[in-house]
């Protein structure tokens, strides 16, 4: 097997441990706070164990850090957002809204990284549309906060991940990834001891801490390093395709472990099938104009 068929096959076994987030979100039985800290902590006290991080570091210089950790702040509120989402309807939904981050990322990547608006990606953008009108009509009346919810964590997908592409320069990734998650951290302790130290600051039950190390190690930390390496071998046109598998391996795990399939009418399928078509139809629109290089990025999680 050569170098790059093997890197495709190693994405894609990252993107499906990316879809399990949305599952183990559901079977968590933690609140989405409590969730998402306990998820930064491992991840980040994960990282302080990795010589590579103090060594990237290290050049880092103050006006970086302090944007890396603005960067951060943003990572965390959009976890926030997912896995809330989650709580409001359910895997499938907050999957499907995950996958408008492309669309936003249309809109919002000219803006913040300062590159030429492509008239293709409006296109692109109004595709996705009326899938969404079927989504919600095909979501229960009490999930559509959920949806609501859902959008605003895709929205600030799109917009950390323009971050990272325009402030990743040379610096080290696992410094940058290490920083985002430490000011995160910093940001949901605070949030966490001023709204609710009762219910975050405490050791979870055995299922759920067992869940929370699966979530912290096997589907973050795992395929981030996985990924990197593997990233170095194919096209950014490629990683895109399999990047956009993530939602798709979700909603497939969301019914076949939860049964989702029940709560959901045709007409939400319908609509998560014209989006999905969109989604994969923007590399396809824009490949003319990208660089077929290989990509080395930390914002490639996607996920919440």
């Amino acid at each position: 097997m050569s170098a790059a068929s093997r890197a495709t096959w190693q994405i894609h076994f990252c993107v499906i441990l990316w879809g399990f987030t949305a599952i183990l979100g559901k079977l968590i039985s933690l609140g989405t706070l409590a969730l998402v800290w306990w998820r930064v902590v491992l991840v980040s006290a994960a990282l302080l164990l990795v010589p590579r991080f103090w060594r990237g570091l290290q050049p880092l210089p103050p006006k970086m850090i302090a944007i890396y950790a603005g960067i951060g702040v943003v990572v965390a509120l959009h976890w926030l957002a997912f896995y809330q989402s989650i709580r409001l309807s359910n895997a499938s939904v907050a999957a499907t809204c995950l996958a408008l981050s492309p669309v936003f990322l249309s809109f919002i990547e000219p803006l913040l990284v300062g590159r030429r608006f492509d008239v293709r990606e409006l296109l692109f953008g109004l595709v996705a549309i009326p899938g969404v009108i079927l989504v919600v009509g095909g979501t229960p009346t009490s999930m559509r906060m959920g949806i609501v919810v859902g959008v605003l964590g895709s929205l600030l997908v799109a917009v950390f991940a323009s971050l990272n592409k325009r402030f990743i320069g040379h610096s080290d990734t696992l410094a940058v990834t290490g920083l985002e998650m430490g000011a995160g951290l910093l940001l949901l302790t605070t949030i966490s001891a001023l709204f609710s130290p009762e219910t975050v600051f405490v050791l979870p039950e055995t299922r759920d801490a067992m869940l929370l190390v699966v979530l912290a190690m096997g589907c973050t930390l795992l395929p981030f390093a996985v990924s990197l390496a593997a990233l170095r071998h194919v096209s950014a046109f490629s990683a895109t395709l399999a990047l956009n598998m993530e939602p798709v391996y979700a909603i497939v795990m969301a019914i076949i472990l939860l049964g989702e399939q029940r709560e959901l009418s045709p007409s939400f399928y319908l609509g998560v099938a014209i989006v999905l078509a969109a989604v994969f139809l923007h590399p396809w629109l824009v490949r003319p104009t990208t660089v077929a290089a290989a990509v080395d990025r930390p914002d490639l999680d996607k996920s919440g």
